[in-house]
């Protein structure tokens, strides 16, 4: 019979830990070194682009500005650029990507002794699952190697034969001297009981009296061997007893639970027919984008007609030509616009239809409902330069059946320059490869706990929409009506 190496497990636990810290210190070590150089990279950058830059900073270009900016963030370590002027004013933010997140680089860009602004570079973080992957081949091999010596002491810490029988032989010995104190304490008290019982005993010859010894030395060891023996029936038998009564109590609690279980099945039932209205099975043809104004003060009904007529005419314009630019992408083909937005106090809405089962309708929806917050973002700080009046917009993404939920949602939770998203399942299958999105935190209703709150996109999506941006911010500028 072939027997284990002794505590095999606790050995395999240390190797286990050895492993472990041998590669959160890979880890560590190989993140020090790429920060160092994504460091000085980041510094070197910085320096370039303020030379590029330095002379669309005095004018306050912002689309030269812009144009230089995302050929930087074209660099895979690179998520976010900012530029301010020397006011601290942001005069281009290119790379919206909040779920990456990194150390952050500031320069003063200066012409001679005069400070015209500044640039801040952000580095993409690389995350510890990257680092494992680079290092893939040293991690292999350190695994295996642990295993190794797990194998290698299974085989040689196991007992030899010599071993086994000593273990033996002294486990024997201890049973033995055991067996012999317990029999030596039973048969005392045995002979005790019987001399004070019977007195007369006492008289009995030599040669009787050794026999009735050993009798009783032979009957004292099988009295003590069957008394061992029925206190473990016994003990058994009491086990026994109180397992049959804990399985008849758990079986009536399982009864109760089974009841209770049955009445909470009922109420998810009527509390699901009442909220069948979500339909999150239907299909997506079309959705429509939501833009409102985020006016905490409704300072836009107390502006003069002669300022308000113009400023929702340039949203108008502004909204217009990003459903144009935005949808002559490859990605949206197949989507078109229903209706010609118009920007009224309470906002303006657009409908995008899907003319073919492969258009990604939702998508485009949330795609242009993002563009048109990075566009009024942009107006929304030159005007507020210039001392005139602008005001923040949030947006909502919905079909048609859900377009007066949102409605009421962008009202009751929306935030400035916020993204909320209430489609069906169809609909999130189409944006869950494109952009992050997080729940409503603590909802008090249907429909809070259905929508979603958009939280950033990858990398290709964030450059398709600050290209669009740009081309819309080029047209408005040529046609003198950016601002």
């Amino acid at each position: 019979m072939t027997y284990l190496a002794p505590r095999q497990g606790l050995f395999a636990i240390i190797l286990l830990v050895s492993f472990c810290l041998q590669t959160l210190l890979l880890v560590i070590s190989t993140d020090q070194q790429l920060s160092k150089s994504r460091a000085l990279k980041g510094e070197q950058m910085v320096a370039q682009l303020i030379d590029e830059a330095r002379l669309s900073l005095e004018n306050k270009d912002r689309v030269s500005l812009s144009v230089i900016a995302n050929r930087y963030t074209s660099e895979q370590d690179v998520t976010r650029i900012l530029i301010k002027d020397n006011k601290d004013d942001i005069l281009v933010p290119v790379g919206n990507a909040p779920m990456q997140q990194g150390d952050t680089i500031r320069q003063i860009a200066t012409n001679g002794d005069a400070v015209i602004g500044s640039v801040a570079l952000t580095l993409k973080d690389v995350s510890k699952g990257e680092i494992i992957a680079m290092q893939w081949p040293f991690v292999i091999g350190t695994m295996l190697l642990h295993l190794l010596l797990w194998l290698i002491y299974g085989y040689l810490a196991r007992p030899t034969k010599e071993q086994i029988s000593a273990l033996s032989r002294n486990i024997q010995d201890l049973y033995r001297e055991q067996y012999n104190q317990g029999d030596q304490r039973g048969y005392s008290r045995d002979l005790e009981r019987d001399t004070a019982g019977n007195p007369a005993d006492g008289q009995l010859s030599g040669g009787a009296s050794e026999s009735v010894t050993e009798d009783k030395v032979t009957n004292a060891r099988t009295f003590n061997v069957h008394n061992e023996v029925n206190e473990y029936l016994r003990n058994q038998q009491n086990q026994e007893t109180g397992d049959e009564t804990g399985s008849l109590a758990a079986a009536s609690e399982g009864d109760t639970e089974d009841k209770v279980v049955s009445t909470a099945k009922r109420h998810s039932s009527q509390s699901s027919g009442q909220t069948s209205k979500l339909s999150a099975t239907r299909a997506v043809d079309s959705v429509r984008v939501q833009i409102v104004f985020h006016d905490e003060f409704n300072m836009l009904e107390r502006l003069a007609p002669a300022q308000r007529l113009p400023y929702l005419a340039l949203c108008t314009q502004l909204l217009n030509q990003a459903v144009t630019e935005l949808l002559k992408q490859p990605l949206l083909l197949g989507v078109s616009a229903t209706n010609e937005a118009h920007f009224e106090d309470d906002g303006a809405s657009v409908v995008l239809k899907a003319d073919n089962s492969h258009a990604k309708v939702a998508l485009a929806g949330v795609m242009l409902a993002k563009l048109y917050l990075m566009l009024n973002k942009i107006i929304h700080d030159k005007h507020i330069e210039l001392s005139r009046f602008a005001l923040p917009a949030k947006a909502g993404v919905s079909d048609d059946a859900q377009s007066e939920p949102m409605t009421h949602l962008l009202q009751s939770i929306g935030k400035k320059e916020q993204l909320l998203i209430l489609l069906p399942t169809a609909g999130l299958k189409q944006i869950s490869n494109h952009v992050q999105v997080h729940s409503i935190m603590r909802p008090t209703t249907v429909y809070e706990r259905e929508c979603a709150i958009f939280d950033g996109g990858n990398d290709s999506l964030i450059q398709r929409l600050a290209d669009v941006r740009n081309a819309v911010l080029m047209i408005e500028d040529e046609d003198e009506s950016l601002i």
